[in-house]
């Protein structure tokens, strides 16, 4: 079986307008909320064999953040940019060609690809996936370049506001 996450990077700053999109960092929510869902997937016992990150920083930063509550090593994270905006086939041709040695793997990406990729992995309907938000999806393959549309299994929707109290 194998299980993906798919994350929505944290909330980002627009505080430096002469900044590119791929060189904003996170605003504070976001670097509150990034620690908050890993601590949630590691309760939850979900963790990560490889995180694989759109190498927007944001993106990036939200993997970091997300890794030091798993206990994954930042230094791991892979960085790839078909998972920065360039669509759902891209990202979807990319979990396909993932080593097979890996059975959870976690993939930071951006809106409104990841809320169109959880969709089409699943059919599982979700208007949007907030920033940090988390979806996960499992699959009776055994092996990544077997998973086609619709054959993942939805498991869980969770994001940062659902636990604004902590």
């Amino acid at each position: 079986m194998k299980h993906l996450v798919l994350i929505r990077h944290a909330k980002s700053s627009w505080d430096h307008p002469n900044l590119t999109d791929l060189q904003r960092p996170l605003n504070q929510r976001g670097k509150h909320d990034a620690p908050l869902m890993g601590k949630r997937l590691k309760e939850m016992g979900v963790l990560p064999d490889l995180i694989i990150s759109s190498p927007a920083v944001r993106a990036h930063k939200t993997a970091k953040k997300i890794a030091k509550q798993t206990d994954y090593p930042k230094k791991n994270i892979s960085l790839y940019k078909e998972l920065y905006l360039n669509g759902i086939h891209a990202m979807f041709e990319k979990i396909k060609s993932l080593d097979e040695k890996y059975n959870t793997v976690y993939l930071v990406g951006h809106n409104p690809d990841i809320t169109s990729l959880a969709y089409f992995l699943t059919n599982h309907h979700v208007d949007n996936i907030p920033t940090c938000g988390i979806f996960y999806v499992t699959f009776e393959s055994l092996f990544w370049q077997d998973i086609t549309e619709s054959s993942g299994k939805f498991k869980l929707f969770d994001f940062p506001k659902n636990h604004k109290n902590l």
